[in-house]
């Protein structure tokens, strides 16, 4: 029996996966094996003695001490791309929201509540202040091709804009999926410079915190419109501020609202909406689920923000799981033990990201007695844990 504590609310279409003979879920548990959590604090989180793995059910993981996670060998999974198209539809609302003043408009037509017969006349009257350009024709810059990036890239295309992307660390995958109209930018300033819209995709890291900066914006098309669908740490916030006062920035809309920030008549604060619909949040808890449920009863990761992807069909009666730093002569130790005591290896898969190491092996029968702590006593060995028979 596996034991999965809720630290948010999750969708039940994700939850009704879990067969209830094998899962106790709750949010009141105290020691659990697994941790499905959406945007609750976890930061400051002690963690549980059995703790072995925390799925978000979401992309970001900034909620998540990722580091701490890693030096007790628990398993951190995200859900990429299972709000993609919650967040692309939202970003493409965003590109005539930036252009048309539609929220200023509804806003000032609010305002004329009370007025009675005049309110048709007012608003032929002053609708002209609300103009703005068409997006047909005019150059996307996309930064960051993942999921969403190259969502909103192919439907920008659809809408007649001419769209550029920029992600020089863009994937196989993600770039099949780009429409042949997408053009490929190999510089970032040149993508700045001539843009008539910019909308951003990139996670937040150490090397992307604020790196839309004053440099950034000076190399801007006057009047550019920016759109901040990914985090809110990538914008100097008084860097934009300044821009958007001199004219280089027409218009700023981000799911990633912050007190200086409002109030002001050329932002447009959402109130982080990007993955706020049915489908998204069913999206997100399903993957989270089927992954958490692989790792657990299979050893399988998939979508690990910081154990490498690791995945074995089942081949033997008894399967090991072992976390090490991913130093030399590792895996030569695990099998060297298993080939003293006789055990045949019938599969085995090992695979490393950053310092962290992961294998999998399986093996005929069940595994006698002692094995797995002669395992877990080798230097270097974060945890190890059998699925099966033995230990």
């Amino acid at each position: 029996m596996f034991n999965i504590k809720l630290l948010n609310r999750i969708s039940s279409k994700g939850l009704d996966i879990m067969p209830r003979e094998l899962y106790n879920v709750a949010e009141d548990i105290d020691d659990p094996d697994g941790i499905i959590v959406r945007s609750a604090n976890m930061l400051d989180m002690e963690f549980p003695r059995r703790l072995k793995a925390i799925a978000r059910a979401g992309a970001g993981v900034n909620n998540i001490p990722v580091d701490r996670c890693s030096e007790k060998g628990i398993v951190v999974f995200n859900t990429p791309g299972a709000n993609a198209n919650g967040v692309k539809e939202l970003v493409i609302a965003a590109l005539l929201l930036s252009s048309r003043k539609i929220v200023q408009g509804i806003n000032w037509v609010q305002s004329l509540k009370g007025q009675g017969d005049q309110v048709p006349k007012l608003v032929e009257k002053g609708k002209s202040q609300f103009e703005g350009p068409e997006i047909q024709g005019k150059k996307l810059g996309v930064i960051g091709l993942g999921a969403i990036g190259a969502m909103v890239a192919n439907d920008a295309v659809a809408l007649g804009m001419n769209v550029a992307g920029y992600d020089p660390f863009i994937s196989v995958d993600h770039a099949w999926r780009l429409s042949r109209h997408v053009h490929r930018e190999t510089s970032l300033e040149h993508l700045l410079a001539t843009s008539d819209y910019i909308t951003v995709h990139v996670p937040l890291t150490d090397a992307t915190r604020g790196m839309f900066d004053r440099d950034k914006f000076a190399i801007m098309k006057r009047g550019v419109r920016i759109l901040n669908f990914a985090r809110g740490g990538l914008f100097n916030n008084k860097d934009l501020l300044d821009a958007i006062e001199e004219g280089i920035v027409e218009c700023y809309v981000t799911d990633f609202p912050e007190d200086e920030l409002l109030g002001h008549d050329k932002i447009i604060p959402v109130p982080h909406l990007g993955a706020s619909t049915y489908e998204s949040e069913e999206n997100c808890a399903v993957m989270a689920v089927e992954q958490l449920m692989d790792f657990l009863e299979r050893g399988n990761i998939k979508n690990s923000v910081n154990f490498p992807d690791c995945y074995l069909e089942p081949t033997g009666d008894t399967r090991i799981t072992i976390t090490n730093l991913n130093i030399p002569n590792m895996l030569g130790q695990y099998t060297s033990i298993l080939a003293k005591e006789g055990i045949n290896i019938l599969g085995m898969v090992n695979h490393h990201k950053g310092n962290i190491g992961y294998s999998i092996i399986d093996i005929a029968g069940d595994l006698p007695p002692g094995i797995m702590q002669k395992i877990r006593n080798i230097e270097g060995v974060i945890g190890a844990r059998v699925i099966g028979n033995g230990d």
